[in-house]
């Protein structure tokens, strides 16, 4: 049954891609894929190429997707491993969620961070506290680590 939804998952996201993601198989693995987030327009990470690893497990869809960070980010939300603390990657899963669905939701946070509810205390505090700062150090990371090897 995971099978047969992630393939379907696959297609509709091949004739319908989200805007500013992409996401597909690992060598041909269909329950590991990696994804790709542009830095959404307006943020401090704007132009920066964001890559995340996706591991779906065989109770899939009715059992969450893990989804991690494999560029570093400075973000209150992602933890230092690549972790992200989002409600739908957790409790608030649904199966009627989509990889596409989880992806946007991803990018949404990237412009809207929850302090209330952070995997790095000290950024939401400083998120809080100093927007100009975090935003400066956000794009400082975002330009170190994910705008290395791309001409934007």
């Amino acid at each position: 049954m995971a099978l047969k939804r992630i393939q379907k998952e696959l297609l509709d996201m091949t004739r319908d891609p989200p805007s500013h993601c992409s996401a597909g198989p690992v060598d041909k693995d269909m329950f590991k894929w990696q994804a790709t987030i542009m830095g959404p327009n307006d943020s401090p990470y704007q132009g920066g190429v964001f890559f995340l690893s996706i591991w779906f497990p065989l109770g899939y869809p009715f059992k969450p997707p893990k989804i991690a960070f494999t560029t570093r980010i400075y973000h209150p939300n992602i933890g230092k491993n690549g972790g992200i603390c989002l409600d739908i990657l957790k409790a608030e899963w649904s199966p009627v969620l989509t990889i596409s669905k989880v992806l946007l939701s991803i990018c949404s946070m990237l412009c809207d961070p929850n302090p209330q509810d952070p995997l790095v205390p000290e950024i939401a505090k400083m998120y809080l506290k100093d927007r100009r700062e975090y935003e400066r150090l956000a794009r400082e990371w975002t330009e170190k680590y994910a705008m290395r090897d791309f001409q934007i």
